[in-house]
């Protein structure tokens, strides 16, 4: 009797352990993010302050952009007039900057300044 007691103490230690391993395996998987916005200005000098403003707060946050109004061909449908796309190490640090009281403050002056179309996706693993 006290063998099998020893036996389930053991396996239930061991499958407690492996559950923390495989937690922390999971913690350290995190995905890498994207932020994707549609830009179409329709004040440019009001557009620019904006834009100068949140890439500091991109900036601070941890983002770092990868492509901004370049040129846009489409192999289909209508291309937006601008993009943006912005690198993040995960999603919540993507949402995170856009649900901020510092992008929060930026809204009125971006919505004067542009329309846009703003959204996020988690990428693949490295």
């Amino acid at each position: 009797m006290k063998s099998t007691l020893k036996l389930v103490i053991f396996l239930l230690a061991l499958i407690a352990f492996g559950g923390a391993a495989l937690n922390g395996l999971h913690a350290q998987a995190k995905l890498p993010a994207y932020t994707i916005a549609e830009i179409e200005i329709i004040d440019p000098a009001t557009f620019q302050d904006f834009a100068k403003r949140n890439a500091a707060g991109v900036k601070a946050a941890g983002g770092h952009f990868l492509a901004l109004r370049g040129r846009i061909v489409s192999s289909e449908g209508v291309p937006p007039k601008g993009i943006a796309v912005i690198a993040w190490d995960d999603l919540d640090k993507a949402v995170g900057y856009f649900n901020s009281p510092t992008f929060k403050e930026l809204i009125p002056l971006r919505d004067k300044g542009a329309k846009v179309r703003l959204f996020h996706v988690e990428g693949l693993a490295k």
